[in-house]
């Protein structure tokens, strides 16, 4: 069973006052997350990440197409219970403490009044709160929000989490908490679906990823398989005191560090590279195509269709 099931959902506004115009924020999305998944929905500002998330959590509703949830229509209320969900910006009562917040959400959850305490303090620790657990939200910093907004999404124990961007505004120490988080989530068979523009944390965390641009799905699938293709280029790693000259009238992209040198040539002059090391009895350490980088497969797929050449959905 699929986790999430996109089946043509789109949506579009109308704007203006006297002459409306339409404004297509996504188009038919067709796509499909299985059940313990880590998948990032890439894209830059105004892409559609938010509204997809929008959409399959209820709060905006589709001009066309449907979405199943967790194998139930994604209206199903049903499926509520089952889902957890941190907005890019939350918003909580600011003069609550963190441990009333939690204590708030869990009753909205249905959580047996028994298990609550202990829940909300169990969330507190995970997310490395318990000490902050009494003070007002309105003292907490960026960080410190966002991990209590992380610890309300997952404190009823859901099968799937949506996070929408969920490391805007940290900084590394708290990215990284938010990383391990998710690691965790993913250790314990939970379905992760969040949206990002940091490709550092997508190619860290996701087993498959989409990007998406101007509401439409430019590419899918697992990061190690989106950057496979080999640019037509090879990278040569050997021993030397200096780069020999006649690797620059090669054309090659050469780098000294200490002893150890790299050149990157093409694959027509790949042949020609080798011979310049055995002429000048150098030791060849390993010789290796050079990938498409996943920011580099990100740009290439922000383009226009017609722009865009060997990439498919």
């Amino acid at each position: 069973m699929f986790a999430i099931e996109i089946l043509d959902l789109e949506k579009s506004y109308q704007l203006g006052f006297w002459r409306k115009r339409k404004k297509v924020a996504l188009r038919p999305l067709r796509l499909t997350i299985e059940e313990g998944e880590v998948f990032g929905f890439l894209g830059p500002n105004g892409a559609g990440k938010t509204t997809t998330l929008k959409l399959l959590m209820g709060l905006v509703f589709p001009t066309a197409g449907s979405a199943r949830i967790l194998g139930k229509s994604m209206d199903d209320p049903q499926v509520r219970s089952q889902v957890g969900f941190l907005p890019e910006q939350p918003y909580f009562y600011d003069h609550l403490t963190a441990r009333e917040l939690l204590n708030y959400y869990g009753q909205l959850s249905g959580m047996p009044v028994k298990d609550r305490s202990s829940k909300v303090d169990q969330m507190l620790t995970r997310v490395g709160l318990i000490d902050s657990a009494g003070v007002q939200l309105r003292k907490f910093s960026k960080g410190m929000l966002q991990r209590v907004g992380l610890a309300q999404a997952i404190l009823h124990d859901p099968k799937l989490v949506f996070l929408d961007e969920p490391m805007s505004g940290l900084d590394p120490m708290g990215r990284r908490e938010v990383r391990e988080l998710i690691q965790q989530l993913h250790h314990e068979g939970k379905t992760v679906f969040f949206s990002t523009h940091i490709l550092s944390d997508a190619e860290a965390l996701c087993d498959r990823v989409g990007v998406i641009s101007q509401g439409q799905l430019r590419g899918v699938g697992a990061v190690a398989e989106l950057t496979a293709q080999a640019q037509g280029r090879v990278e040569i790693i050997f021993s030397a005191a200096k780069i020999p000259e006649a690797f620059t009238q090669l054309g090659a992209e050469s780098r000294l560090r200490g002893d150890i040198a790299s050149a990157v040539v093409s694959d027509a002059k790949q042949e020609a590279a080798l011979e310049i090391l055995r002429r000048e009895r150098l030791r060849l350490i390993s010789l290796t195509p050079v990938r498409k980088s996943l920011e580099e497969y990100y740009v290439q797929n922000l383009q226009p269709a017609e722009n865009r050449k060997g990439v498919g959905v």
